[in-house]
């Protein structure tokens, strides 16, 4: 049990997340220590620049000129970093406190997702933690969830909206018929996206959390370089306008799951029915699902960044170390995280998307099919716009298709890619059926 002293803390950066970890732990600091059973006291700060005016008083904290120095400092029981990046300052600064035999916690998925296991490997050995709920899906409790609330169960799947900034800008999109550049453009006036939102659209910040999730769901060593990803700047509005008419949302969605002995882990955009649960997560909100073999099916939502819900994520780790509630970074023990060759999405069974454009000339659908039908593809659906473009003469053709292996999808698109009438490269999406 812990003792009635206080659990003392550093914090490492004071950016949105560290000014409001600081408001949370004073203006619920009563609250807090009856949860934790003693009270958790600041005791030192540092960032990048001592004099900026963060809007909160840090005259009781001791400032700290060199994060590394908390590492020696016998008064902190856990380091809090929440610079981010997966090298440098902030891999030193963990590696640093775990080796000091401190606590650490953390928001950072980039490093987690790419030296997670080593760090893991490195919290045990020294009988410390390594926390990190903050660092998937904001204030959502998704890692406590599959470590804690659903541990007796064998999880077979994990689908999840996992970046705000996609899916406000695919909400915007769909609700205004605007163009993905001009939505992105609002978004950074907003802040809800980077002036370089390439982690964001790109798929990369969705892709690191993905990765803790499958490694915490299936007991193996996050893997970042072996997973598959696709990000948003290809899809245009027609995409969005289309995939309604059929009954379907466009989400950037992360899917990892068992496939017989081996597992599957993906991070694209992908049509999912606008009935389902994840297709109306909508704006900047978060939202993960999991199924298990005795719980079945379960959805967490929330809002996934901003100062409010990360600080409460960062929170709660604290609270749980104050209270000595410690367990293993990735739900069991290190040494039995194993390793894994991850698959890629081309032996999904499914239904596909095909958004084609194409010379409107007679026999073009036909030359089409006949592609489809090289590799045993049928068709469910067909939505065909001509001269959409007057100059050119082009024609919008979407295909959806009846369930199919993705790989023979894509090889039946890649000779239609080849055909002489079409125009551009085909966009193709798979629907997750959820």
């Amino acid at each position: 049990m812990p003792s009635s002293d206080s659990f003392n803390v550093g914090l490492v950066g004071l950016g949105t997340v560290g000014t409001g970890v600081i408001k949370m732990l004073d203006q619920n600091a009563g609250l807090i220590a009856q949860r934790a059973g003693r009270p958790i006291k600041i005791i030192s700060v540092t960032a990048s620049n001592k004099n900026k005016d963060r809007g909160v008083d840090l005259s009781s904290y001791e400032w700290v000129d060199h994060a590394q120095d908390m590492c020696t400092d016998d008064r902190l029981d856990a380091i809090v970093e929440m610079v981010g990046g997966s090298e440098g300052f902030a891999k030193d600064l963990v590696e640093g406190a775990l080796k000091a035999g401190k606590h650490v916690v953390t928001a950072n998925k980039a490093l987690l997702a790419e030296h997670g296991a080593a760090l893991a490997e490195l919290a045990e050995s020294q009988k410390v933690c390594l926390a990190y709920e903050a660092a998937v899906a904001g204030g959502i409790p998704i890692i406590k969830t599959l470590r804690e609330g659903l541990a007796g169960n064998q999880i077979n799947s994990i689908h999840g909206i996992l970046n705000g900034t996609c899916n406000y800008i695919l909400t915007e999109m769909r609700e205004t018929g605007r163009d993905f550049s001009d939505v992105l453009k609002e978004a950074q006036e907003k802040g809800y996206a980077e002036a370089d939102p390439t982690f964001d659209v790109d798929g990369i910040d969705a892709a690191h959390k993905l990765v803790l999730l499958g490694a915490l769901a299936f007991g193996v060593k996050p893997d970042f370089k072996a997973l598959n990803i696709t990000g948003i700047r290809h899809i245009t509005a027609q995409d969005i306008q289309y995939a309604d008419e059929l009954g379907y949302r466009i989400k950037l969605l992360g899917t990892a799951r068992r496939e017989g002995s081996s597992y599957m882990q993906t991070m694209e955009p992908c049509l999912v029915s606008k009935k389902s649960a994840l297709g109306n997560v909508e704006g900047v909100f978060n939202a993960v699902m999991t199924q298990g073999d005795f719980v079945d099916k379960t959805m967490m939502e929330g809002r996934g960044a901003g100062e409010g819900p990360t600080a409460s994520s960062i929170v709660a780790d604290i609270i749980d170390l104050a209270k000595g509630n410690g367990l293993p970074t990735f739900g069991i023990s290190a040494k039995d995280l194993k390793e894994t060759k991850w698959q890629g999405p081309e032996n999904i069974v499914g239904k596909c998307y095909i958004h084609l454009h194409v010379q409107d000339d007679a026999g073009v659908l036909a030359d089409i099919t006949s592609c489809l039908k090289d590799q045993k593809i049928s068709i469910e659906s067909v939505i065909q716009r001509g001269h959409e473009d007057e100059t050119s003469g082009a024609a919008s053709v979407v295909i959806l298709t009846h369930t199919a292996r993705f790989a023979d999808v894509k090889e039946s698109v890649k000779n239609i890619e080849s055909l002489k009438t079409t125009i551009n490269a085909p966009t193709i999406l798979r629907v997750e059926k959820l």
